[in-house]
């Protein structure tokens, strides 16, 4: 196993099986393990849980060509993230700026939901973008990647509790040698958005304090 991406791993025997059959299905979608995008030199990382069936998983960018990139890409387009405020696809004109994307889980799960072990095999990845270029703020949306950012640091994915809008100054760690300071949202999911749970109010929020974080000398 190698730590840096690889976009044709089948390390996790049943998200390689399920990605065939998505091939099958649906010939013309990306359906394959989708890499991060984004500044490679970026002071924000954000981290999600996996692409989504329609979504990253077609297109092949994150949150691109599906409900939970709405909220996403207009408000990093608001706060000077991004060049666009939609993202289309993968071939598409969007830049983010000082910013980057990346998944928990960077294959498709059946029902959207990766178990344990695939979540802690593929954590080698995000481990490695850390080391290569460690951010000064990360913005975990959900708690699963939550905890795949601690894994990823070298922490207990106990050590700090997941809430909304919580914010965590990681002390130095093996993979963050600098100490970084991680941010918490709800995830940016069709349900989250359409219950309330997660509003534009509430989400921009959390993104004013990252902004006002990363102006900070």
């Amino acid at each position: 196993m190698h730590d840096s991406f690889n976009p044709d791993c089948r390390d996790c025997e049943r998200l390689a099986g399920f990605l065939d059959q998505v091939r099958r299905d649906h010939p013309g979608y990306h359906a394959r393990p989708v890499p991060a995008f984004g500044d490679a030199a970026a002071e924000l990382l954000i981290v999600g849980l996996a692409p989504g069936m329609h979504g990253a998983n077609r297109s092949g960018r994150p949150f691109t060509g599906d409900h939970a990139g709405i909220l996403l890409y207009r408000s990093l387009h608001q706060f000077g993230f991004a060049s666009h405020a939609v993202s289309q696809a993968a071939d598409d004109a969007l830049v983010l700026k000082n910013c980057r994307i990346s998944n928990a889980v960077k294959c498709l799960p059946p029902q959207n939901k990766p178990l344990p072990q695939e979540i802690l095999c593929c954590n080698r990845y995000l481990a490695a973008e850390l080391r290569r270029q460690p951010p000064r703020v990360i913005l975990a949306l959900g708690a699963v990647a939550h905890q795949a950012v601690l894994l990823a640091c070298g922490f207990k994915r106990a050590s700090y509790k997941f809430a909304h809008h919580a914010v965590h100054a990681l002390p130095p760690a093996p993979n963050a040698p600098a100490g970084i300071r991680l941010y918490d949202s709800y995830h940016c999911s069709r349900y989250n958005t359409q219950t309330k749970r997660l509003t534009v109010a509430m989400f921009h929020a959390v993104l004013r304090d990252i902004v006002a974080e990363l102006e900070q000398s």
